[in-house]
C-alpha cells in the first residue's frame, strides 16, 4: 500500500482531530487516583469524544470494544477497560485515544502514574519513554528516513537499560486509523521509507522496564511484558512539513 502524502489543508484538518484526542487524554489523565475503574476512564472519555463532536477510531476497530485501551503495569497495549480493573496506589496506567472527525483520525497516548507511590525506577520509565518519543519526534524531517526515527527512540531507551518493544510499531495515519509506514521504535540510521513533506506519522514508543518480549492475553487484545516488568507507552501524530516536524496532537 502506498504511503500518501496530505496536503496543508488536510495536515489542518488532522490538527482539529489531535487537538480533540489531546483534550480528552487530559481529560481522562485529571481522573487518574487510586479507587478508579478503568472502565470510570472509558465512560468519561466515550462522553467527551461525542460532546466534542468527534467519533471514537477504537471502538469497532477489528471489533476493539472500546473507545479508550487502559493498560495498567505490565500491560503493554490494548489493554480493554473493565468495570474489574481498579486502579491502585503505585500503578501506572497507559491510555491510548483516537478519535476520527471529518474523515481525518487523531491517535495519542500517556502513561500516567496513580497517586504518589510510583517507585522511582518506574517513574524514570515514564520520563525515558517520553523523552524517547520527543527524540523520535525531532527526526520526522523531510529527506531523513524511518529508520532515524526508530534508532533514535531505541538510542535513548537503551542507553538507560530498558527495552523496546519490537511487536507493536508506530504507523501512518490519516484516512485511515493505520495507514502505511510503519513506524518501529528501532533501527538503522539512513534504512526504511524516506520521509517526504506531508506525510503524518503516529510515533509511539513502547518500552519495558525489563526484556522486549511480549505476549497477547485470552482475550486476544491485551498485550503484556513476558517477564511481568511493567510497560509504558507514549504516542503523538507528527506531520513532516518544511518547517519540520510539527506535532498535530499537543
Amino acid at each position: 500500500m502506498a504511503i500518501v502524502c496530505k496536503s496543508a489543508s488536510e495536515i489542518e484538518k488532522m490538527g482539529h482531530s489531535g487537538h480533540i484526542v489531546r483534550q480528552v487524554l487530559d481529560h481522562v489523565r485529571a481522573l487518574v487516583a487510586p479507587g478508579v475503574t478503568t472502565m470510570d476512564l472509558e465512560r468519561a472519555a466515550d462522553k467527551m469524544i461525542r460532546e466534542l463532536g468527534a467519533k471514537p477510531a477504537f471502538k469497532g476497530y477489528y471489533d476493539y470494544p472500546c473507545v479508550l485501551c487502559t493498560s495498567v503495569n505490565e500491560e503493554i497495549v490494548h489493554g480493554i477497560p473493565s468495570e474489574k480493573r481498579v486502579l491502585k496506589e503505585g500503578d501506572i496506567v497507559s491510555i491510548d485515544c483516537g478519535v476520527v472527525l471529518d474523515g481525518y483520525y487523531g491517535d495519542a497516548a500517556i502513561t500516567v502514574p496513580v497517586g504518589n507511590g510510583v517507585k522511582p525506577e518506574i517513574k524514570k520509565l515514564l520520563d525515558v519513554t517520553e523523552a524517547s518519543l520527543y527524540r523520535g519526534i525531532e527526526q520526522a524531517r523531510i529527506g531523513n528516513c524511518v529508520g532515524d526515527v526508530g534508532a533514535a527512540v531505541q538510542e535513548h531507551v537503551e542507553a538507560a537499560g530498558f527495552s523496546v518493544v519490537r511487536e507493536f510499531v508506530g504507523h501512518g495515519i490519516g484516512t485511515r486509523l493505520h495507514e502505511e509506514p510503519q513506524v518501529p521504535n528501532f533501527g538503522s540510521r539512513g534504512h526504511g521509507a524516506k520521509l517526504r513533506e506531508g506525510m503524518v506519522l503516529a510515533i509511539e514508543p513502547m518500552v519495558n522496564y525489563g526484556k522486549p518480549e511480549t505476549r497477547v492475553l485470552g482475550d486476544k487484545w491485551t498485550a503484556v511484558t513476558a517477564d511481568g516488568s511493567c510497560s509504558a507507552h507514549f504516542e503523538h501524530c507528527v506531520a513532516v512539513t518544511k518547517e519540520g516536524p510539527v506535532i498535530l496532537t499537543q
